[in-house]
């Protein structure tokens, strides 16, 4: 298990990590940094200077957690990590690769008020001379931005007033009460190729329906991977009643395929994309979402889906509307139309 200690500099997450070692049993200190700081000694001085914060590195997310794993197999766990952790898409992206292995997080998170996060930061200053304060402030906007997400999903315990152990004693009783528990779907990771199936859904203002999910980030369209012996329409059809609780009826027309190529970590493969019509306002008033795996839907234009999609699955769904318009499917390899559809009509 990981218990996840999140919080602005100067909530006291590392004190009372120590002070927690000594009330859990088998625990162990799991400090993400070390791992940010020794990819600084090995990445590319270039990548580096484009990169203020060691978090928006991809490999330090996955090493965390592939770690965090290694860790699990000498050590009985918990892991207590206390990170400060405001990026949503980053949260998911790392606690539904846990979840992918089976690895159990309680979210817990340590708040107190910003006159006594600045005090705090003040004195820590004048212990190093300086050093960190700037950073540490810095990080009080983006704290207070990201406390409805946080505040939805951690256990929170105030350490306003507390000292380093009644903040841990506070904490073990959150633990033992069950407090932060982590609700994601137990997504597998792909071991090979897989083949996966999107549906895409329309409102009268011809607006496609995207999902948000709880285990990677990023917004997402209708469907999931393909199960073997399964037909990739049906898979999606499968995706939309499990996801939405929608039963779809009458064919599906394909709008789009796509050969995804692989990119270590992932393995690629085949997209496809079909059209599955358009919803009533009826229709969406009855739309379901599994808590586990999706937290919001909503019907959005192609200018603000450009905002919520990642670039590989907005160029697939920019093809995927121009198909629909022509009533003519699109070829595409890595998102872009191969063949005689790349000068044809269906993209003019």
């Amino acid at each position: 298990m990981i218990v996840w200690l999140n919080g602005a500099f100067g909530a006291g997450k590392t004190t009372a990590a120590y002070e927690l070692l000594d009330l859990l049993p088998g625990s162990t200190l799991y400090d993400p940094e070390v791992i940010g700081a020794q990819l600084r000694w090995m990445l590319p001085k270039e990548q580096l200077a484009q990169t203020a914060d060691f978090q928006d590195l991809r490999s330090w997310r996955r090493l965390v957690v592939d770690t965090a794993a290694a860790l699990l197999c000498e050590v009985p766990g918990p892991l207590i990590t206390p990170l400060t952790l405001l990026r949503r898409e980053y949260r998911d992206e790392m606690f539904g690769a846990f979840a992918a292995r089976r690895i159990p997080v309680r979210h817990l998170l340590l708040h107190a008020e910003e006159p006594v996060l600045r005090e705090r930061i003040d004195t820590r200053a004048a212990a190093d001379g300086g050093a960190t304060r700037a950073w540490a402030l810095s990080h009080l906007r983006p704290y207070r931005e990201a406390l409805p997400w946080i505040t939805a999903e951690a256990g929170t315990v105030d350490t306003t007033h507390l000292t380093p152990r009644r903040t841990a004693e506070r904490l073990a009783e959150a633990l033992s009460a069950g407090e932060g528990a982590v609700d994601i779907v137990q997504t597998p990771e792909p071991t090979a190729e897989t083949v996966a199936a999107g549906i895409l859904l329309f409102d009268d203002r011809d607006r496609v329906l995207l999902v948000d999910p709880t285990y990677k980030p990023g917004w997402e369209f209708p469907g999931g991977v393909v199960e073997k012996g399964e037909a990739p329409s049906a898979a999606g059809v499968r995706e939309v009643f499990e996801e939405l609780g929608l039963r779809l009826a009458g064919e599906l027309a394909l709008l789009v395929v796509d050969w995804e190529p692989p990119h270590p970590p992932g393995f690629g493969g085949m997209r496809l994309l079909f059209d599955g019509g358009r919803l009533t306002t009826e229709d969406a008033a009855t739309l379901l979402l599994p808590s586990a795996e999706l937290r919001g839907w909503r019907f959005v234009t192609e200018e603000e889906a450009a905002e919520l999609l990642p670039p590989v699955r907005l160029e697939r769904l920019r093809c995927a509307l121009r198909a629909r318009r022509a009533g003519h499917p699109l070829y595409l390899e890595r998102g872009v139309p191969t063949g005689a559809t790349r000068s044809g009509n269906l993209l003019r």
